[in-house]
């Protein structure tokens, strides 16, 4: 039963957000908006991210045997989709700063050529680092192995046969919450000084730092779905494997699907030029 509401739950949400790409996509003025275009690569990174999860976890389900370089890269495009959401909604918090603390200069600085070199540039870093990662597995001698084929379901703590890799992942992982959460403070705190101006939109201002407090309860969610296979190996040796299954699709509901449901939900129904499109397509 947990199983099927958990499947039911990520068609859901992988159709919602095909709606909302497709939208976005669709539109001339999306495409040619910053905001818009930051939007599209966050939805576009939580669902990759929500697929390869789900693709790992019916695995698991199903004790499905892979070999080493399949889960490899599994793994690898599991990262890089987990690490752009932090850094995207990073660029998000800057662009409502310009957009309230400097709204004659937005313009001329959250152009589209600017933010989608900005956007391309994310992912190329967030390759090179989940290329790394996975580089990393290398050190583990293979060719003592009988076979390539795995002797446990895929998983990303599967792939921990090293010490340094382990290491890497929580010293990259760290790195990428610290510069997301510091860069939405920053603008927090910088949109709560300029409110107080009598030159600046309240109205807008009021909006932005609800935006950013939002932002920073993704990040917090998102920061618990880093620490999800930690707690996994943490639980495994103390339950039974139904009651461990059973906990296991909780937390993947928690700390892997809530924090990809809030893009969605939270862009979708709060901006009226989206919400508008959003209903007609369901209409």
């Amino acid at each position: 039963m947990a199983t099927t509401v958990t499947l039911s739950a990520c068609w859901f949400l992988l159709f919602l957000n095909g709606i909302m790409l497709f939208t976005l996509s669709n539109k001339c003025m999306f495409r040619e908006t910053s905001r818009y275009i930051l939007l599209f690569n966050l939805l576009l990174g939580d669902t990759l991210l929500i697929v390869v999860s789900q693709l790992i976890y019916c695995l698991h389900l199903f004790h499905i045997r892979v070999m080493y370089p399949v889960c490899s890269v599994l793994v690898l495009f599991g990262t890089l989709f987990s690490r752009i959401s932090p850094l995207v909604l990073a660029v998000m918090s800057l662009e409502r700063y310009v957009a309230v603390c400097h709204p004659l200069r937005h313009a001329s600085i959250m152009t589209r050529e600017i933010t989608v070199r900005t956007m391309l540039g994310m992912w190329i870093v967030c390759f090179k680092i989940a290329l790394i990662q996975n580089l990393l597995i290398l050190m583990f001698p293979f060719e003592q192995l009988e076979s390539l084929q795995m002797t446990q379901p895929c998983r990303y703590i599967a792939m921990f046969l090293v010490p340094f890799y382990e290491i890497y992942n929580n010293t990259n992982s760290a790195l990428v919450f610290f510069v997301a959460g510091l860069t939405n403070i920053a603008s927090y705190v910088g949109i709560v000084i300029a409110a107080r101006s009598a030159t600046t939109d309240k109205v807008s201002a009021r909006k932005a730092k609800s935006t950013l407090l939002l932002h920073l309860v993704q990040l917090s969610l998102s920061l618990l779905s880093v620490i999800y296979t930690n707690i996994l190996t943490i639980l495994s040796p103390l339950l039974n494997w139904v009651a461990f299954n059973q906990m296991q699709i909780f937390l993947f509901v928690c700390f892997v699907l809530l924090p990809r449901s809030l893009s969605s939900l939270v862009y979708g129904l709060r901006d009226r030029s989206l919400r508008v499109e959003l209903i007609y397509l369901f209409c």
